[in-house]
């Protein structure tokens, strides 16, 4: 018999979807079989599968060990195999910010957010190996939500990213960014002076093959194109250098965005030789970073503490080194 306890992660789940997820190799006939056979109980009472989990409902599966492990598949054992890897491979990240179900990390240049393929190692990755060493994960708990990143940054670019520890944090962050309803700016170096600030509008499309994206000004009335926007304001005019420093507020979020759009204005970024920008000794890729986040207000609970407040990941070394 194997006895599971419902968390946080799973609360509100249907217990048929819930156990499609947990039973991965097993059909659904098969699950509602043993429903009916009293063979899976929902709190030591028959379920049809039709019931809301909460916090804290048992759910015992009266199989034997071979029958259990023939249906949770080999997919459970491969999701374990690499534990520990990227937080071996790294190191500790920069953690800006933590609570229950969030963390803010200050990812550093050349890291993918996630990985492009199996053998990858991301932050999604790094985050679950951060989790596990501190306690907060078990292989148990894991087989049924894995924690993730909410947002992305290109591999070459740095600064702050939010990942999510529970399924509240996971469903409210993705909320406030798919509603624009958290600020996000980013702090880079271009070519050129700029002395005022702007609010850029236009259509993105990217290339899958070559990796590049194209900004059209006007509507190309093609649905491969989607609409962006980014605002930007100066920092600082390096004079000797001819380079400003510049703070961009990310409203859209498309890939390559800010890179193409500042590019498209006769202004790219300094290392970004993708999109035109200036090749610099000692520099392999472009100065751009995830500066600053600042949530909106009236989040509700369990978000009370990030309601309104910023947060800010410090430049790399390297940016600073430009900087100074």
């Amino acid at each position: 018999m194997k006895e599971i306890t419902i968390g946080a992660n799973e609360e509100g789940k249907r217990l048929d979807s819930f156990l499609k997820s947990y039973l991965k190799e097993a059909s659904g006939s098969f699950i509602y079989k043993m429903l009916r056979k009293k063979n899976i109980t929902l709190n030591n009472k028959k379920a049809d599968g039709k019931e809301k989990l909460s916090s804290g409902d048992s759910i015992k599966l009266f199989f034997s060990d071979e029958t259990f492990e023939k249906f949770r598949g080999q997919k459970e054992s491969s999701g374990f195999k690499n534990l520990g890897d990227a937080l071996k491979t790294f190191g500790e990240f920069p953690v800006v910010f933590e609570d229950d179900n969030i963390v803010l990390v200050n990812k550093p240049w050349g890291v993918l957010s996630q990985r492009a393929s199996q053998d990858d190692l991301s932050l999604n990755e790094w985050l679950i190996d951060y989790l596990y060493d501190k306690g907060e994960l078990t292989k148990e708990s894991l087989s049924t939500y894995r924690p993730s990143i909410c947002n992305r940054l290109d591999r070459n670019t740095s600064g702050l990213i939010i990942c999510a520890k529970t399924l509240i944090g996971a469903r409210k962050m993705n909320e406030i960014i798919k509603d624009r309803s958290v600020e996000k700016y980013y702090r880079t170096i271009v070519t050129g002076r700029i002395k005022d600030g702007l609010s850029l509008k236009g259509f993105l499309k990217k290339d899958e093959k070559t990796n590049k994206v194209t900004i059209k000004d006007k509507d190309p009335k093609d649905d491969s194109y989607s609409y962006i926007e980014t605002e930007y304001e100066p920092v600082e005019y390096i004079k000797d250098t001819d380079l400003t420093l510049l703070e961009v507020k990310l409203v859209t979020g498309k890939p390559h965005q800010i890179r193409a759009h500042l590019a498209s204005i006769g202004h790219p970024i300094i290392g970004d030789v993708k999109y035109g920008g200036k090749k610099i000794k000692g520099l392999n890729t472009q100065l751009l970073h995830s500066y600053r986040l600042v949530f909106p207000d009236n989040m509700g609970e369990p978000f009370t503490d990030i309601e309104g407040r910023e947060f800010i990941a410090q430049l790399p070394d390297k940016f600073k080194e430009f900087l100074e």
